[in-house]
């Protein structure tokens, strides 16, 4: 994949990691690490497995994205998708905080 797949995965992922509690930003920033390759890629896969079981309490659909995020770190044909999905969510989001500050 092209170094500006890259660059926009890893500006996606900077944003996510802002968004999210310390805790949870620092340890996905700890998996996105180079050396973190033979933790990130089971992990991604443990997630993604989690998401077929949303029906089970903790477990949820949410796996299954985040899963898919730290896969495409390595697998290069996921990273664009991938950017696509982030950028969908993104706006999808800010929709949905726009419309529930007018209506709350």
């Amino acid at each position: 994949m092209s170094p500006k797949q890259d660059r926009r995965l890893d500006r996606r992922f900077n944003r996510l990691e802002q968004a999210l509690p310390d805790p949870v930003g620092t340890q996905l920033n700890r998996l996105r690490r180079p050396r973190a390759f033979w933790l990130r890629v089971p992990a991604g896969i443990l997630l993604i497995l989690g998401g077929f079981f949303a029906f089970l309490p903790v477990l949820g659909f949410w796996m299954l994205p985040l899963g898919l995020l730290l896969l495409a770190v390595d697998i290069p044909f996921l990273k664009g998708p991938m950017n696509r999905l982030m950028i969908w969510g993104e706006r999808k989001w800010a929709v949905w905080r726009r419309r529930w500050r007018r209506d709350g």
